[in-house]
């Protein structure tokens, strides 16, 4: 009995030091693997931060969009392919750690950069302003925001969570995950007074984030849509929407109803 108290409590021990591998994949990959034909990198090579695609004409939008956990950003390249048509300038922003960036993982250090990014977005650009953030970094996006909250005229919330400790108890539920947690990335918190726009997406088959986790989001955030996306699972949501989905969307974000 003993043998097994002392194996469980070194177990809860390797969780708490090394979570970060749980939930965080980067996969690295130089800046040459990244450019294409229509991303280049931002602001520059040597100052780093992500890919722009530019739309075909004057943007009348700028969207930063922030990726999952795992992969770079150079894997979503979807999101310009469906979003430049709309005549939106598409930034996918780029996490210290990942691709060709260095530093450190971790909420501080994501969401520290994430309000420089959104910063010089809005500098360089001005308004109006979107932050769009899939699954973490919807998360990431949430907790920028409350400094940013000036500077951004809405969210679209791609498959969100509204507090990990709530998602890591689903997938954890023998663990003290309240105790253990680090990161706590707690979106209801972050966005409880935001008063923009915001646009909550889950995958109505999602068996990573389930939908109930962003349903709770959306129900307590007044004046938040909620958007189903039927059939989809975590990953595979892109394939079940299509450019109308896409339209109404901004759209709705942007206000284009006044």
């Amino acid at each position: 009995m003993l043998r097994l108290i002392i194996a469980f409590v070194l177990m809860i021990a390797g969780i708490a030091v090394f979570q970060d591998r749980l939930l965080y994949f980067p996969d690295k990959a130089p800046l040459s693997e990244l450019i294409t034909d229509h991303l280049r990198a931002w602001p520059t090579p040597e100052d780093f931060r992500g890919l722009v695609a530019e739309a075909a004409g004057p943007a009348r939008a700028t969207v930063i969009v922030f990726h999952g956990n795992a992969g770079h950003a150079g894997h979503r390249d979807f999101y310009a392919t469906a979003l430049t048509p709309l005549g939106l300038r598409v930034i996918l922003a780029e996490y210290p750690g990942y691709g060709p960036r260095s530093g450190e993982v971790g909420e501080q250090p994501f969401v520290a950069d994430a309000e420089q990014t959104i910063a010089l977005a809005h500098q360089l650009y001005g308004e109006p302003l979107l932050l769009a953030g899939e699954s973490l970094g919807a998360a990431v996006v949430a907790a920028a925001s409350v400094s940013q909250r000036e500077r951004t005229a809405g969210l679209l919330l791609i498959t969100p969570w509204d507090r990990l400790e709530n998602l890591a108890r689903f997938h954890y539920s023998w663990l003290p995950v309240k105790w253990l947690l680090q990161d706590r990335y707690d979106s209801l918190a972050h966005l409880a007074s935001f008063e923009r726009r915001i646009l909550v997406a889950v995958a109505e088959r999602d068996s990573i984030v389930p939908a109930r986790f962003g349903e709770a989001l959306h129900r307590l955030l007044p004046g938040s849509r909620l958007s189903v996306m039927v059939g989809a699972e975590h990953n595979d949501w892109p394939s079940r929407v299509d450019a109308l989905w896409w339209r109404d969307a901004i759209s709705f974000l942007l206000d284009e109803s006044r």
